[in-house]
């Protein structure tokens, strides 16, 4: 893994975008069907990062996950709009 994400070419960019409407379904089917988002969210980013782990090498994605509160607070995985943090 890079430290600079990587350009796309057309037909991956294509594939992320499909990849990420699939996901978008079933999290919406996963909602409707009673599952709390939290739990969703939770489960979502342990597979993720158990199958980068397997892809890209333990100390690769430890690497990753360290850079990570920097990209947070920097609004990286913010969708538009989002506040800083959620009512309570």
């Amino acid at each position: 893994m890079s430290e600079q994400p990587e350009e796309l070419t057309e037909a991956e960019g294509q594939q992320k975008a499909r990849a990420l409407e699939l996901l978008l379904e079933a999290w919406e089917t996963a909602l409707k069907e009673g599952v709390e988002p939290e739990m969703l969210a939770s489960t979502a980013l342990f597979i993720s990062l158990a199958e980068m782990v397997d892809i890209y090498g333990v100390d690769a994605i430890a690497l990753m996950a360290a850079e990570l509160p920097e990209r947070i607070s920097a609004g990286e995985f913010s969708f538009a709009g989002d506040d800083e943090s959620p009512e309570e």
